[in-house]
């Protein structure tokens, strides 16, 4: 009999024992997985800031792509306008050389060829004056695209940075989560 309890005591106090482990072990097990949940959390958060700067930041590029178009075809326009003044002064000039040519020569109609260099030379004095404001306008509009062609290298160089960034983040560390 002493042996039958002896042999219950003993299966018992095993089971007891194998199951005190097993609770310090799952334990354990419950710790680690949680840390390694809020280690994911943890970078699944960094890699979600990083997104959504990406996307601000790709925003940020498409518009400035556009600012920077619109300043590059206000240059061309103010180029154009440029060029058509001054194509309008070389034919006045060449107008004016012409009636300076010929009024010695006019005799009866002298009156009519100094009134017309006097309007040659008035138009001539406008479009100076015109071609001075039109060099003003494309200085100002190449400040201008110089401006928005910064602004947009500097996006691009932030966009950069953060692909690489991203890239360095996606490069296993010594430490690899299980």
């Amino acid at each position: 009999m002493r042996r039958a309890y002896f042999l219950i005591l003993l299966v018992f106090g095993m089971t007891a024992a194998a199951f005190g482990q097993t609770t310090s072990s799952d334990s354990q097990t419950l710790r680690a997985l949680l840390a390694e949940v809020r280690e994911l959390r943890q970078a699944l958060q960094i890699s979600l800031g990083r997104i959504q700067s990406a996307q601000i930041l790709l925003s940020r590029l498409q518009i400035q792509e556009v600012a920077v178009t619109r300043a590059s075809q206000h240059l061309d326009d103010a180029r154009a306008k440029l060029a058509e003044v001054q194509v309008v002064m070389k034919r006045e000039a060449a107008e004016i050389k012409h009636f300076e040519d010929e009024a010695p020569t006019a005799g009866e109609g002298a009156a009519q060829v100094e009134e017309s260099l006097k309007r040659a030379k008035s138009d001539l004095e406008a479009s100076t004056s015109l071609e001075q404001e039109r060099q003003v306008t494309e200085v100002e509009a190449e400040q201008q695209l110089r401006t928005e062609q910064d602004k947009l290298n500097s996006l691009e160089t932030q966009l950069d940075e953060l692909i690489r960034d991203m890239g360095d983040a996606g490069e296993p560390s010594g430490r690899v989560p299980r």
